[in-house]
C-alpha cells in the first residue's frame, strides 16, 4: 500500500480558497491518495518510506479499504484542516465581482514559490511546489491540444414552439440584472428569428470591427504589461481566424481606453470608434470583446471541439433602469436589432456547441452598442480562466459568427 499522489489545484495554495468538500480520498489499484476535484492540478509524488505510515493513517481515518468513489469522497470531507495548515500561499484572484456577469474586474495573480512538507508522519519533505508561473505553464501545455474539431452538423434543436412563450424565452436564454427589467414586447422571439443578420458588404472593404473597451482585462496567468496575454490577445486570435478561415475583412482596434481610469472607458472609447466607422462606413458588425469578472471559485470552462475552452456570454444594454425608466440620454435606436443578433448567435452556439454560451446578460445602460444594428458585447471567460482556455474560445466563436453572418446556421 502506498501514499501514491497528492494533487493541489491552482486555487488551493491558501486554505481559505478551497473547502475540504473539494478533496476526495482514493484507493485505486492498491494505492492510497488524495485528489482535488478541480480541472487544473499539479502532481507531487510522495516519498516511498511513507507507505506504512500512510496506510495506518488512512485506515485510522477512513476505517477500511474501498474503491467506491462516492463513499470515499464523502469520507474525505471529514479530514481535519489541521493536517493541511502547512500548505500556505496565495489567496485567489483579487477583484472578485460578487454580482458577476459584468466584466468589470481585473486581477493579477501573485507569483509566490511555495513548499509543502509532511512533517507529522515523517521527517522527510516532499519536493518544493513549482512557482505559479511554472504551474500555469504546465496548465497551458495541457490546454494546447489537438486541432479544434469543428462541429459540422447541429447536435441540438431549440424548442421553437416554447419560444413563443415569453416566460420560457426569458428564463431559458437570459439573465436579467436586478437594476433593469424587460417586457414581452422587447423580447419578441418571432422578430428575433426573422431578423436578417447576413453580411451585405463583400470583403473588398472592412466588414467587422473588433475592439476592447477594457483592454486591461486579463486572465489567471496573464503577464503584466503583455497585452497579447489579455483579452486583446484573444481579439487578435479571433480576428485572424475570421480573416483566414472565413474570408471576412476585419479591423482589430487595439486602442487602450481603460487607463488610467476604467470608470470612463466607454466615454473614452466612443470617439475612437466613431472615427474608425467614419473612415470605414462599410463596417456592418461591431464586437466589443471583454472578459467577465466572477467569484474566485467559479471556473467557466467547457470542452468544445475537443479542447478545454472558456465559456462566453453575450451582454446587451437596453437603456432602461427600473429606478428611472428609459434613459433618454443613452438612446439606442438598435436595441431590438442588437438583441436579435445576440439571440441568433446564442441559438447557433446552443445548436452546435451546447454549454459553450452562457445565458445572454441584460443590463440597463447602453455600452456603446448604438453604432450599428449588429453590435455585440461578448465576455470571453473570466479572470479565473487561463489565457489558453480563452484563446481556445476564438475558433468556435468565429464558427458561430460565420454561420450567422453567412446565413448558414
Amino acid at each position: 500500500m502506498v501514499f501514491s499522489q497528492t494533487y493541489f489545484g491552482n486555487d488551493a495554495f491558501g486554505k481559505n480558497d478551497i473547502s475540504l468538500s473539494e478533496m476526495a480520498f482514493s484507493f485505486v489499484d492498491g494505492n492510497y491518495g488524495f485528489y482535488l476535484k478541480h480541472p487544473s492540478y499539479m502532481e507531487v509524488q510522495s516519498k516511498s518510506n511513507l507507505d506504512d505510515t500512510a496506510k495506518e493513517y488512512f485506515l485510522e481515518k477512513f476505517g477500511k479499504e474501498t474503491d467506491n468513489s462516492e463513499e470515499t469522497e464523502d469520507r474525505a470531507e471529514d479530514l481535519s484542516d489541521e493536517k493541511w495548515k502547512e500548505t500556505d500561499g496565495v489567496n485567489g484572484n483579487n477583484g472578485e465581482n460578487n454580482g458577476g456577469n459584468n466584466g468589470e474586474n481585473d486581477s493579477n495573480p501573485q507569483n509566490n514559490d511555495l513548499e509543502n512538507s509532511l512533517s507529522e508522519n515523517t521527517n522527510e519533505t516532499i519536493k518544493p511546489m513549482p512557482s505559479l508561473e511554472e504551474l500555469m505553464l504546465a496548465e497551458n501545455q495541457k490546454a494546447v491540444n489537438p486541432a479544434f474539431i469543428k462541429q459540422g452538423e447541429p447536435v441540438s434543436t431549440p424548442d421553437y414552439d416554447a419560444l413563443q412563450d415569453f416566460s420560457y424565452h426569458k428564463q431559458h436564454y437570459y439573465t436579467v440584472d436586478p437594476t433593469t427589467s424587460v417586457t414581452a414586447e422587447k423580447l419578441n422571439a418571432n422578430q428575433f428569428l426573422t431578423f436578417d443578420a447576413t453580411m451585405k458588404q463583400d470583403n473588398s472593404l472592412p466588414q467587422i470591427l473588433i475592439y476592447h473597451t477594457h483592454s486591461q482585462e486579463g486572465f489567471v496567468d496573464s503577464v503584466a504589461g503583455d497585452l497579447s496575454t489579455t483579452i486583446v490577445g484573444v481579439g487578435e486570435e479571433l480576428a485572424g481566424i475570421l480573416r483566414e478561415e472565413y474570408g471576412f475583412n476585419v479591423i482589430h482596434d487595439t486602442g487602450i481606453y481603460d487607463l488610467p481610469n476604467r470608470d470612463y472607458a466607454y466615454s473614452v472609447s466612443a470617439p475612437a470608434i466613431e472615427k474608425i466607422l467614419a473612415e470605414n462606413p462599410s463596417i456592418e458588425v461591431i464586437i466589443d470583446l471583454h472578459r467577465d469578472g466572477v467569484a474566485k471559485t467559479t471556473h467557466l470552462v467547457q470542452e468544445v471541439g475537443g479542447r478545454e475552452t472558456a465559456q462566453f456570454m453575450f451582454f446587451n444594454g437596453i437603456s432602461y433602469l427600473n429606478a428611472t425608466g428609459d434613459i433618454d440620454y443613452l438612446k439606442n435606436p438598435y436595441i431590438k436589432e442588437n438583441l436579435a443578433f445576440s439571440f441568433q448567435m446564442k441559438l447557433a452556439a446552443d445548436r452546435y456547441y451546447p454549454g459553450f454560451a452562457r445565458n445572454i446578460y441584460l443590463k440597463g445602460l447602453r455600452y456603446n452598442m448604438h453604432y450599428r444594428p449588429k453590435s455585440l458585447l461578448i465576455e470571453v471567460g473570466a479572470q479565473t480562466n487561463t489565457v489558453q482556455e480563452a484563446m481556445n474560445a476564438a475558433e468556435p466563436l468565429a464558427h458561430i459568427l460565420a454561420m450567422v453572418l453567412k446565413g448558414e446556421e
